[in-house]
């Protein structure tokens, strides 16, 4: 873990470290989800957490909810261990952060109204009356784009995909977080709708003086949002950096690897190819030994067989996990 000034502590809101989710997998077998990965998020800023289908991006946004516990490791919020809560002293710290799942849809409730499902996080907390918990209900819907007089009284499944992830967001939004983790939160829409919920993320993180955790596998859309960017493979990090510099000059080849594989909105340039990597993803319950990333490398080494390489600085604020970077 890198150290921290103490100007740079009094910024810092999330920590998360060496965090590890493993799922049971059969008799004496296990998923390796979620490797020792140590992440840190600064007051105002958004990560984006990158990597292909099954890298572990989700279970990381789970794990840092509490939603399971993970296997181990620590995650502090403002300095307190999440991990090591009882529900109730935990429930009481979940207005600080919520979540805003990829199928806005599936995460609504279809018999309640869209009010009664951004009134719920309220409802649950108490203290406030029904006649409060409405009047803050309707302004989130207003500051989220949505016509409270229109939309209140629908059911989720009368709205478009963008609408329920406005209605997402600002139920995310009803206890004033200071985090707010999106869990691929535009990957099932259309793209002009996802340009919309990210301008909208944009404005409400500025608005609420929120932090973002965006995770994804879409690296353009990455691009549009974040300010550093942590790349995942197998369950574990392979870089960390400003969004420029993974752009401009990614040091891990994994990461280069899917940035070569961003299609261009330009019909002279060819289409990326395809089999950028050798071989499939392997096993998370058999994971290569060393380097995950070692068997589709294309300067593995014995080295890499036999030595996990760890995250280490390349330049400021600049960190990759690999014997061999570019």
């Amino acid at each position: 873990m890198l150290s921290k000034s103490p100007v740079d502590m009094k910024m810092l809101l999330l920590r998360v470290e060496e965090l590890t989710v493993e799922f049971p997998a059969g008799p004496g077998r296990k998923v390796h989800a979620v490797s020792v990965v140590s992440l840190e998020l600064n007051r105002g800023e958004t990560l984006g957490l990158v990597g292909e289908s099954g890298c572990g991006k989700s279970t990381v946004a789970r794990a840092i909810m509490q939603l399971p516990k993970p296997t181990a490791g620590r995650v502090l919020l403002d300095g307190e261990d999440l991990t090591r809560l009882d529900r109730g002293r935990l429930r009481a710290l979940r207005s600080r952060f919520q979540i805003v799942f990829q199928d806005p849809l599936a995460s609504l409730n279809p018999v309640r109204s869209v009010g009664a499902s951004i009134e719920v996080p309220l409802r649950e907390l108490g203290g406030m009356t029904d006649a409060e918990r409405r009047r803050r209900a309707r302004e989130m819907m207003t500051a989220v784009g949505l016509d409270p007089g229109q939309h209140y009284g629908r059911r989720p499944h009368q709205l478009s995909g963008g609408q329920c992830q406005r209605v997402s967001i600002a139920r995310a939004l009803m206890t004033e977080p200071r985090l707010l983790v999106c869990d691929e939160p535009v990957s099932s829409l259309d793209v002009s709708v996802q340009a919309q919920i990210i301008n909208l993320l944009r404005e409400v993180k500025d608005r609420y003086e929120l932090s973002l955790l965006f995770i994804s596998h879409d690296l353009a859309v990455v691009k549009n949002i974040c300010d550093r960017v942590a790349v995942m493979y197998l369950g574990r990090l392979c870089e960390v950096a400003p969004v420029t510099n993974i752009f401009a000059a990614p040091a891990h080849h994994y990461t280069r690897a899917l940035l070569a594989a961003i299609p261009r909105p330009d019909p002279r340039h060819p289409l990326p190819e395809t089999g950028l990597l050798p071989g499939e993803l392997p096993s998370a319950i058999e994971p290569p030994s060393g380097c995950r990333f070692r068997t589709r490398c294309p300067r593995a080494r014995s080295l890499c067989a036999e030595v996990q390489p760890e995250l280490r600085d390349i330049a400021v604020d600049h960190q990759v996990a690999c014997h061999f970077p570019l």
